[in-house]
């Protein structure tokens, strides 16, 4: 089962957008999509997805660069949103800034990057929501429900759901 939900979290509590994320081609529409829901206090959005086990999250706070996490990177890698996900995060580890502006994930000799097995990204995004490292790296089963449960807003989830 492929679950794609974006949570946001506004001046009344968290809700789930109702955004098409399956438009989003590249990594930056999907950031693009998120911050079309950003309130002006700076709301945090939260595009999850989920198959299986695996499951990648993006977090977008005003207009910082965008956190991402994928739990296991050549897994996600086989899925259009997850390969988007991992394409982002192979850019920005190629990059000496970490911004994430190269083009692809060619180096220097056109040779690609291999995708790790495994976690890839910022295993600190859900660090100020209370889930640190070890956490987020312990989430299996339904993971987007154990992130909405940190969140607070489980209730939203299953509604969306």
């Amino acid at each position: 089962m492929h679950i794609t939900v974006m949570l946001a979290r506004t001046l009344e509590g968290w809700e789930a957008v109702d955004a098409d994320l399956e438009k989003a081609d590249t990594f930056a529409d999907t950031v693009r999509i998120a911050r079309e829901h950003v309130v002006e206090d700076g709301t945090v959005r939260l595009p999850a997805a989920q198959e299986g086990t695996r499951f990648g999250v993006v977090r977008v706070d005003g207009t910082d660069s965008p956190g991402v996490f994928v739990s296991d990177a050549a897994a996600a890698a086989r899925t259009s949103f997850g390969a988007m996900l991992t394409e982002e995060l192979l850019r920005r580890a190629a990059e000496p800034d970490g911004r994430g502006d190269a083009e692809d994930q060619a180096d220097d000799d056109g040779e690609r990057t291999p995708v790790p097995c495994g976690p890839l990204g910022d295993e600190l995004l859900l660090d100020s929501f209370g889930t640190g490292e070890r956490e987020l790296l312990g989430l299996d089963g339904d993971a987007v429900a154990a992130v909405a449960d940190v969140l607070g807003c489980t209730e939203v989830l299953q509604a969306a759901r």
